[in-house]
């Protein structure tokens, strides 16, 4: 792993993927063919991209029960707590609709209401992510929003993981479609006689469901585009065991060829111990080509002269996970203004985030740290303004106001409100 002594000037912003124009104009015919055919469309690609041909879109209840006996009973436990603990922690995020009265008897406020109903994309394919299901629809449910529909590419047998089904069903979903690719995007988008628009849509994919996603914003929400996994381990070189560190950095680059693992340390000592840890536990990972692929082109251990510097390096990076490794990890939360999700002592390990501690694992990628926040409660609600003005506030304020319209040259703007002046 290759080790560079830096003072400033990090980045780990990649291009990220727009596709080619042919895989945009791929997209965009998709998506035309599902708003004008439906579940006709949708059975037709299922056939040509995933290699079955279904009867039926929607899973049966009958699949949900083969999962649960495909899926070893401990598992399911542990799925059920994942569950619990996901669900608590978004439980502490729900905010509450309110109302002020000022002294000259206007009321103002704010309501709070669930979206009507959301899509969860979860991504198919070589694996599968149960994960994402907990991760997409609990902060949803938390949220109050009254219909979630889920949708996941079949694999050749026309059925969905057994873990996918088993966590969508410990989560509560009622409507599960065995449909990937831009075409369910395209359906939660437009609606099909089987599987009914919705208002947003969450979840990750490959890329055509990222540029479907793009092509639908407007006629839905969507929650972000996201770029591949990121992960910066900050360490000071008087704690922090050189195998955990490696361990970490590697569960990263086995996602993607382009997944970043970056270590930002002010010791040269932690760096080489690092560095030669990696290559070690690389060998005999499973997914070593693409772990391979990952570190050589997109990993690095940055070695700065200063504790200070690191920090400052570390919001340069604005990463999508964050392990601070050092004496006193708390003392330095204040002063991390940028990371997705942050990670505390050396028992905190990434992986931990994604599947069991509470905190949702969808985050921002690609510096987008910088400027918003992980997927969360209010994602899935809108906010209201009130206004109730009354006659006393309209007698002290109508002109101030009528001033304001007429200098941005509205006059019916003030009229509106001068006829209450009379």
């Amino acid at each position: 792993m290759k080790i560079e002594r830096v003072t400033e000037g990090l980045s780990l912003k990649r291009d990220l993927d727009s596709g080619t124009e042919q895989q945009r104009n791929a997209v965009l015919e998709i998506l035309e063919n599902v708003k004008k055919n439906g579940d006709q469309a949708l059975l037709d690609y299922t056939a040509k991209f995933d290699g079955i041909r279904l009867d039926s879109l929607k899973v049966t209840a009958e699949e949900i029960e083969e999962a649960y006996k495909l899926v070893p009973e401990d598992v399911v436990g542990y799925i059920r707590e994942a569950a619990e603990n996901i669900r608590s922690y978004h439980s502490r995020q729900v905010r509450q609709s309110w109302i002020t009265t000022e002294a000259d008897g206007t009321i103002l406020g704010q309501k709070i209401t669930p979206l009507d109903a959301v899509g969860v994309y979860v991504p198919g394919g070589t694996a599968a992510y149960p994960s994402s299901v907990l991760m997409n629809v609990i902060p949803a449910q938390v949220a109050g929003v009254g219909r979630i529909a889920m949708v996941s590419p079949p694999g050749k047998d026309g059925k969905l993981p057994a873990g996918v089904l088993v966590a969508a069903n410990e989560s509560g979903v009622r409507e599960i479609y065995k449909v990937g690719g831009a075409q369910a995007i395209g359906a939660l988008a437009y609606g099909t006689d089987t599987i009914k628009a919705v208002d947003k849509i969450t979840g990750p994919g490959n890329i055509y469901v990222a540029l479907a996603k793009r092509e639908v914003f407007g006629d839905v929400d969507i929650d972000m585009i996201a770029g591949p996994s990121e992960i910066v381990v900050l360490a000071d070189g008087e704690v922090g065991n050189p195998d955990y560190i490696a361990a970490d950095l590697l569960s990263q680059a086995e996602h993607d060829r382009r997944a970043s693992s970056v270590l930002v340390t002010p010791s040269m000592e932690l760096a080489e111990k690092v560095s030669e840890e990696v290559e070690k536990q690389l060998a005999s990972l499973p997914r070593v080509e693409i772990a391979s692929a990952s570190i050589r082109d997109y990993g690095a251990i940055y070695v700065t002269e200063t504790m200070e510097q690191a920090i400052e390096a570390v919001n340069e990076l604005a990463p999508e996970h964050l392990e601070i490794m050092t004496v006193d990890p708390i003392g330095i939360i204040g002063q991390i203004r940028h990371a997705g999700a942050i990670f505390l002592g050396e028992n905190s390990s990434e992986p931990i985030g994604d599947y069991f501690a509470g905190p949702n694992h969808v985050l921002p990628t690609n510096g987008t740290a910088r400027f918003s926040s992980p997927l969360n409660v209010d994602d899935f609600v809108k906010k209201s303004s009130i206004i109730s003005y009354s006659k006393k506030a309209v007698m002290d304020n109508g002109h101030k106001i009528a001033a304001l319209a007429r200098l941005e040259g509205l006059e019916a703007h003030a009229r509106a409100v001068e006829q209450r002046l009379k």
